[in-house]
This record gives C-alpha cells, sequence and structure tokens, in this order.
C-alpha cells in the first residue's frame, strides 16, 4: 500500500464543493442550482432529482450567508436571543421552547447570556444586528432600551420576555411578578407565619422590585407589620443566600419562614437550613420552579412560571413580526401557580 506525504503546511481536506461544481456534475445552470437549494419554484422533478443527486455525490453544503446577500427579502434565517443566564433552568427552558418554534421553520437562534452588564446588553445587540437577523428576543438588563428606538422603527422585530420595555414600546411577554409574590406571602401567612424573610434579586430590576411589592403587600393585606432586618435584596446567587440566610437565622428573633424569590436564591436558602437541621422547621416558598426541587427533604414549595408556555407566546410573537405582522405592540401577561409541595407548609 503506497503512502502519500503531506508537505509542510499541505491541508488533507479537500476544497469544499461549490455550486458551480453542482452545476456541472448535474449537466444545468447556476440558476437552476440556486432554485433548488432555495427550494423555488419553477424545477421540473427529474432536474430537481439530479441536482440533489449531484449535491449528495459532492457532499455539497449551501453557504447560507452568501445566499442572504442574494436574497430579494434579506432574511438571514437567523434570530437572535438574549438572556440573562442561559444555564439558569428558567432560562433554558425559555431557550429550548424557542429553539422548538425555529426548528420548524429551519431558522437558526444565536443565544447568550447577558449576566445584568448593560454593556454586553449593548455589545450583544449591536453584534447581532450588524449579523443582520431576522429578529431579536431580549430579557434586558439595561433601565431603558430607547437605543433601539431606530431599529424599530426601521422594522427590526424585537419581543422583550420576563421584563416589559422602557423607553420603546414593542411586543412583550412577562409573567404577574407582584401576583406570583403576593401568592407565596400569604400562602404563609395563612399557615400562622409573622416573621417571613424576604430573599431578593438586585433591587433595580423590575421583576425583583414587582416581587418585593407583593411580599409587602401580603403583609398589608393581611394586617402583619413588615420588619426591615426581614427584608434582604441585591443577592446574586445561591451562595449569597446562603450566607444571607445564615445571618437571618442567627437573629435574636430570627424568621419562622422564608420566600425566595428567584430559584438560585431558594437553593441557597436550603442549603442553609439543611446545615443548621432547620430544613423541616422553617418554611419556605420559592419563585420560580427548578429540576429537583420535588425530591428535596421536604419537598420546596414554589411560585412556578409556565416556561414553555411563556417560549411559545414569544416565538409567536416574533415570528408573526417576521412574517409582517404590523399590529399595534402586543404585551402579554400570563398568571403563574403556587405549587404546594410542603416545605411552605410546615407550621412555625
Amino acid at each position: 500500500m503506497k503512502l502519500t506525504s503531506l508537505s509542510p503546511g499541505q491541508s488533507a481536506r479537500r476544497p469544499r464543493a461549490t455550486m458551480r461544481d453542482v452545476a456541472a456534475l448535474a449537466g444545468v445552470s447556476l440558476k437552476t442550482v440556486s432554485r433548488v437549494v432555495n427550494n423555488e419554484a419553477g424545477v421540473s422533478t427529474d432536474v430537481r432529482t439530479r441536482v440533489e443527486r449531484a449535491i449528495g455525490q459532492l457532499g455539497y453544503q449551501h453557504n447560507l450567508a452568501a445566499s442572504t446577500l442574494r436574497r430579494s427579502d434579506g432574511r438571514s434565517n437567523t434570530v437572535g436571543v438574549l438572556l440573562q443566564d442561559v444555564s439558569n433552568s428558567f432560562s433554558a427552558g425559555m431557550l429550548r421552547a424557542l429553539e422548538d418554534a425555529a426548528r420548524e421553520r429551519d431558522v437558526a437562534i444565536l443565544a447568550s447570556s447577558l449576566d445584568e452588564e448593560p454593556d454586553r446588553e449593548h455589545s450583544l445587540v449591536g453584534s447581532l444586528i450588524r449579523r443582520r437577523v431576522d429578529g431579536l428576543v431580549m430579557m434586558p438588563t439595561t433601565q431603558r432600551q430607547d437605543y433601539l428606538a431606530d431599529e424599530l422603527r426601521s422594522g427590526l422585530p424585537v419581543v422583550f420576555v420576563d421584563r416589559g420595555p422602557k423607553g420603546v414600546d414593542a411586543d412583550s411577554v412577562v409573567v404577574d411578578n407582584r401576583a406570583g409574590a403576593l401568592l407565596a406571602t400569604t400562602h404563609m401567612l395563612e399557615h400562622g407565619h409573622r416573621r417571613i424573610a424576604y430573599l431578593g434579586d438586585l433591587n433595580r430590576i423590575s421583576t425583583a422590585a414587582a416581587r418585593r411589592a407583593g411580599y409587602r403587600q401580603a403583609h398589608k393585606d393581611a394586617g402583619v407589620p413588615l420588619d426591615p432586618a426581614l427584608e434582604v435584596g441585591d443577592l446574586r446567587g445561591d451562595t449569597d443566600a446562603r450566607e444571607a440566610m445564615d445571618r437571618l437565622l442567627d437573629l435574636d428573633d430570627p424568621p419562622t419562614a422564608v420566600f425566595a424569590a428567584r430559584n438560585s436564591l431558594a437553593i441557597g436558602a436550603v442549603q442553609s437550613l439543611r446545615a443548621r437541621g432547620l430544613a423541616h422547621r422553617v418554611a419556605l416558598v420559592g419563585f420560580d420552579d427548578f429540576p429537583l426541587a420535588d425530591l428535596l427533604d421536604p419537598p420546596l414549595t414554589v411560585v412556578r412560571q409556565d416556561v414553555r408556555r411563556i417560549g411559545t407566546e414569544v416565538a409567536r410573537l416574533l415570528f408573526a413580526r417576521i412574517d409582517g405582522d404590523d399590529a399595534p405592540p402586543r404585551h402579554v401577561v400570563i398568571e403563574p401557580v403556587l405549587v404546594v409541595r410542603g416545605s411552605g407548609e410546615i407550621a412555625p
């Protein structure tokens, strides 16, 4: 057997097949190949079969970027999705719902995490627009999004999710965060608790502010005084939440119940309570469900957002806009539900 050696710098990869190669093998024009790969009309079944056979023989891969430059509608068949943290179960579930909807249309998703960094949002939005995405889905970090005004006026479809837009009017899909927090806190008040702690995300985030407002409203409705010492905000994850929970438990008059206003904060609270042997003595309700929450001891009571429905609504609005819907912006509000499992029903 003879082995062919490669000289330094010589690549073993063969050149990619081109549309011209396909046309030559199939014995048709470049225009005919273009019509076939773009699934356009005007090509007979026999000719289409020959072209597809040539594509298979050559391993030809259609260059979508080049195709976009030639398409009359200018579409790239890509959409940008900017969420806070794609590793979080809420964002991951949202992304999956969007992917399923996009796949049906042969649309690719370019996704990234914003990590509550306004500069990162500006940079990523600019990058996606330069790539000519057909639309944007955003869970905004910035306080105002009027920097998108020109893009919206020019027809770029943008759907805001989880947090409504500020400074511009555009489609949005949000959950009634205040109602969810009110539901969770009222639930523990009805079980006899009068010292309920609050663990919240960054105070500047609109969803965190709404959940804190719901927590306070529940106390007001029940005629139970609020203790500022039990409210802890600006927590970014489970480590912050665990440390905050430890400090709360060290108070002279510690809480008998906790409302953790984000799934990662609920995890930190669970870690603290378990370490102190209080998991069955201090009630806990979290906002947002997450995998294995029902397998904790005790199982975690949560305010659940229907992530699948949220993602489906976002996709419906986005692709309707891409298809030409020019109706006034729509604002969809989805009600959360309380899932009772055990942790939130512990008596004081």
